[in-house]
C-alpha cells in the first residue's frame, strides 16, 4: 500500500482563511416567520409574539386558525379553504397535531391533494423545526399547527374569552 500522496491540512492558518462554518443560504433572506420555542402558553415567534391557539403559517404571515377542539372529529375542509384561495399554493403543508401525531382522515388529506398540496404530519413540535428548516430553505411551505394537548384550540394557561 502507498501512502496517500495528498496531505490533510488542520493548522489554524488554513482554519482562519475558511472563516469556519459557511452559511450556503446566506444571501437568502430570513423567512418573515420563524417559530422560536413553543411554551405552555403557545408558540412563540423570533420575534417575541406569543401565539396563543392554533395557527396557520403561510406565506411570511400567521393566522389564527379557528378550529373544532377535537381532533378530527367535526373537522371538513372549510377548515382548509384558505389554502384554496391563496396563491401560490405552498408545495406542502406541514400539519402539527399535538403532543402526538393524529393522521388527517383521508377526505381532508384528498382535499388539500386536489388542491396540489402534499401534506406531512407530525407532532407540534416537529413540525415547527421541520417548518423553519424548509422555509429558511426558500421552499414554499405552510404550517397548519394545533396545541400540544388534544381537545383544545388554546394553550394550556390561555384565558378564554
Amino acid at each position: 500500500m502507498r501512502p496517500c500522496a495528498r496531505g490533510l491540512h488542520i493548522s489554524a492558518v488554513h482554519h482562519s482563511e475558511a472563516g469556519g462554518f459557511s452559511n450556503i443560504l446566506a444571501d437568502s433572506p430570513t423567512p418573515a416567520v420563524q417559530v422560536k420555542t413553543i411554551t405552555n402558553e403557545g408558540i412563540e415567534l423570533a420575534d417575541g409574539l406569543i401565539l396563543p391557539g392554533a395557527s396557520i403559517f403561510l406565506d411570511g404571515k400567521v393566522f389564527l386558525w379557528e378550529v373544532p377542539e377535537t381532533r378530527w372529529e367535526g373537522w371538513d375542509k372549510k377548515h382548509f379553504e384558505i389554502f384554496d384561495v391563496v396563491v401560490p399554493k405552498p408545495e406542502l403543508l406541514i400539519i402539527g397535531t399535538g403532543r402526538r401525531v393524529a393522521f388527517v382522515p383521508p377526505k381532508l388529506r384528498q382535499y388539500l391533494t386536489s388542491l396540489g398540496i402534499q401534506t406531512d404530519v407530525m407532532d407540534t413540535w416537529n413540525a415547527c423545526s421541520t417548518y423553519n428548516l424548509l422555509a429558511e430553505e426558500g421552499r414554499q411551505v405552510a404550517a397548519a399547527l394545533l396545541p400540544l394537548e388534544a381537545n383544545t384550540r388554546l394553550w394550556k394557561g390561555t384565558p378564554t374569552r
